[in-house]
Formats: structure tokens, sequence, C-alpha cells
């Protein structure tokens, strides 16, 4: 089932996603496949039940060339653009978590006396979905690596040149926890997930040649 947004806080809990966590270092879950899920859950199923068949495109290196440049500005910029005065920013931090057994990269943390913030650049205008997913995920890592809370995430839009600002409230959490279920369904029992119904996104998909009914 494809995870609408935002669930009800109540929907599920830490408790019920330890009952399909692995144990397996190798068999934890990446970020990338987080925010994958959301776009489409049939990304996972390539990704994971039939490892090696991505391509690479044109598009995947231009994005992660114009991401470079926006590391490099990011590191000129002032807190105020995160409404803070004070606070250490790290980039590039790698995390692993042993309580959500998930890894990731994340592009920027902002270390605040009170307070936490992810930071993540997207080559994009605005932020869909999978982009909130994934920082919502990324801020229960940075919770469990600082032991401080991550109430908010900002959104860097490289085309559009602006921020936004994400609240991590606790419907979106209990997304993040969904999705990560959902996820390790589709890798223990490699069930193909239907079609997302946004066909206009199989358009550049690079696995759309691997689907016969779209």
């Amino acid at each position: 089932m494809f995870p609408d947004l935002p669930t009800n806080e109540d929907d599920l809990t830490e408790a019920s996603y330890e009952s399909v966590m692995p144990e397996e270092p190798e068999q934890w879950i990446t970020i990338t496949l987080v925010k994958q899920y959301i776009y489409c859950p049939r990304v996972v199923y390539y990704e994971t039940c039939t490892p090696g068949i991505r391509p690479t495109t044109y598009k995947m290196q231009a994005g992660q060339a114009a991401h470079q440049q926006a590391r490099e500005r990011a590191a000129r910029r002032k807190l105020s653009a995160y409404h803070l005065t004070e606070g250490e920013r790290r980039f590039d931090v790698r995390l692993v978590s042993p309580t959500w057994k998930l890894s990731g990269l994340i592009d920027e943390v902002v270390i605040a006396p009170d307070e936490a913030i992810v930071v993540d650049y997207k080559m994009a205008n605005w932020a869909g979905d999978n982009h909130l997913i994934q920082v919502a995920a990324y801020g229960l890592m940075v919770e469990e690596a600082f032991k401080l809370p991550v109430r908010r995430a900002f959104i860097y839009l490289m085309k559009a040149r602006t921020f936004e600002m994400v609240s991590l409230d606790g419907a979106l959490r209990n997304s993040v926890i969904e999705t990560l279920t959902h996820i390790h369904h589709i890798r223990m029992t490699e069930y193909m997930p239907p079609p997302v119904d946004e066909r206009n996104k199989c358009k550049s998909c690079e696995f759309r040649r691997f689907c016969n009914d779209v």
C-alpha cells in the first residue's frame, strides 16, 4: 500500500516496527530506499530483489554535479538562514541507526544548544512527499546520534533557490515507520507492488522498461 501523508499518529508505533526489524546490518535500510518507496514502491523491489540492474542516467550524473555545487555554496551560508543565532554546522554526516536499522548520508546537520536541525539539498522546485519522508527519517537518526530533539528540517530547493521548512511532527514520523515496515515486507517476500497512479512519474524512470503494465 502506498502511504498517504500524513498518517494518523495512532496508526503505528515504534513497538510495531520492532517486530519486523532485521538484526543483520547488511539488511538495514538506506535512507535512499525510504525516499524511493514514497516516489514509487516498485523502485524498492528492483533495487532490493533484482540488485545491479539500475542504469546510470545523464539526469543522475547532472544531479550529482549540481548537488556538489550546492554543497560548496552552503558552506558560506549564515545560520540566520535556519533562524538561528548560534550553532555548529556539519556537512556530509554519515550515520547508522541501530534503533531504526537505517543508514544514510545527510547533507548538513546543524547542532544548536537545544536542538539539532537536518538540512537536505534537492534538485527541485518544490518538496514532494518523498522529500518530507526522507528528512523525517534523517531526523530520527540525528536524534539518536546526537541526543538532541529534531523538531524541524530544511529542504533547500536548488532550482528555486529557496528553503522550505518542514515540521517533524508525530504524523510524519509515523509515516516513516509505516514506510520502513512496507520496505521490509517487499524485501522479505519479494512482493512486486502495483504501479503508481501518477503515471507521469514513469516517463523519466530508469526502471520503466522492466514494468510491462505501464
